[in-house]
């Protein structure tokens, strides 16, 4: 079968969503016509979401702050898991943290991310990353 042919039917009855929306139904909907009040998604799915916001993640770090890519993996895991959560125009405005990361000052960064609101908001998220911060180690 050619679900070309189907996904056009598709596209032209249910329409092409890139964000929820609610249908004629009162269902949250996404895409061509996905309910996602009574099906979600699957776990499948939720990891290839999260990949592709994560590749996104890392090229704009790449082009906002290219040394990021000289930290060890751990390090790098935790900047990339704090602006998976934050999104990095807000990363950015953690320049203190930042330029300490930058300069190998990983004890003081490690303090000083921990000294934001976004800390006391997230909790044992924020106590992680400094501690990987601090550490190198996420394992």
């Amino acid at each position: 079968m050619d679900l070309e042919i189907l996904f056009e039917q598709l596209k032209d009855f249910e329409g092409l969503e890139l964000k929820p929306y609610r249908c004629t139904s009162d269902k949250l909907t996404i895409g061509l016509g996905r309910n996602l009040d009574d099906n979600g998604i699957t776990e499948e799915e939720a990891y290839y979401l999260a990949e592709n916001d994560i590749d996104s993640l890392m090229d704009e770090l790449d082009r906002n702050i290219p040394w990021w890519t000289e930290l060890n993996n751990p390090r790098k895991r935790a900047l990339l898991n704090m602006a998976y959560n934050v999104g990095t125009p807000t990363l950015m405005k953690f320049q203190k943290t930042l330029s300490l990361l930058e300069s190998g000052q990983y004890e003081e960064a490690s303090k000083e991310v921990l000294n934001s609101r976004w800390a006391r908001q997230v909790g044992r998220r924020a106590d992680f990353i400094s501690n990987v911060f601090l550490t190198g180690d996420d394992s």
